[in-house]
C-alpha cells in the first residue's frame, strides 16, 4: 500500500511539474506576479497574500516586463496609454524603464496601482518588492529595498496606517489584471 501511495505520489509530481501552475501560494516572499487571462505572455500575478496564480500564456512565465513588452510592442504601447490615460504613469515614462526589476508585468502594474490607489511612493514599492536600493531623492524610508518583498508586505512596510494591505494588495493585483487583460484584447483585435 506504501509503495503504490509513493509510486501515485512521485507520478502526480512529475505531472504537475510540467502543467502550468494555477494556484500555487506563497509564503510572504516576493510574488510570482503578473496578469490575468491568456495571451500576450505575462506570467502570472500575486493574488494579494504573497500568493501566485500563473495564467496561461505563451511565453515563459518568468519572462521579465522588460522581455514581455519588448517582445509584444503593441502590448507595451496600449498598456503604457492606457495606465497614462488613467493617471497612473506619468507622460513620457518607459513601461518598460518603471518596471525594471519586477519579476514580471503583473506584479510590476500592480504596484503602479496600488501607488497611486494609497499615494505610497512607486520608487518605494518598487524597492522594497525587488530588493533594490531606490533612488537618494525618491523619498523612501531608510531601509527601505533592502529585502524582497510581497505586495502586501510592501504596503504594511510602507504604510503601517492601512488597515487591510492584504485587501489593498488584492485590489491593486485585480485593477492590474484587467487592464492587463483589456489591453491584450485590444492589441490582439487591432
Amino acid at each position: 500500500m506504501k509503495r503504490t501511495c509513493l509510486g501515485l505520489s512521485f507520478f502526480a509530481m512529475i505531472a504537475l511539474a510540467g502543467a502550468p501552475a494555477f494556484a500555487q501560494r506563497g509564503h510572504g516572499g516576493p510574488p510570482a506576479g503578473a496578469g490575468a487571462g491568456a495571451g500576450a505572455g505575462h506570467g502570472s500575478m500575486e493574488n494579494g497574500n504573497g500568493a501566485a496564480s500563473s495564467h496561461g500564456s505563451s511565453a515563459a512565465s518568468a519572462s521579465s516586463p522588460s522581455s514581455v513588452l519588448e517582445h509584444n510592442t503593441k502590448l507595451d504601447s496600449t498598456l503604457t496609454s492606457k495606465l497614462q490615460s488613467k493617471g497612473l504613469l506619468p507622460a513620457g515614462t518607459d513601461l518598460k524603464t518603471a518596471c525594471a526589476g519586477f519579476k514580471n508585468l503583473g506584479q510590476c502594474v500592480a504596484a503602479i496601482h496600488v501607488s497611486h490607489n494609497l499615494k505610497i511612493p512607486f520608487a518605494c514599492l518598487q524597492a522594497d518588492m525587488t530588493g533594490t536600493a531606490p533612488a537618494a531623492n525618491a523619498g523612501c524610508a531608510s531601509g527601505t529595498g533592502s529585502s524582497k518583498m510581497s505586495l502586501g508586505k510592501a504596503i504594511q512596510t510602507l504604510s503601517p496606517d492601512i488597515a487591510d494591505a492584504k485587501s489593498e494588495a488584492k485590489k491593486g493585483t485585480k485593477e492590474a489584471g484587467a487592464d492587463i487583460k483589456e489591453s491584450e484584447s485590444e492589441t490582439a483585435s487591432s
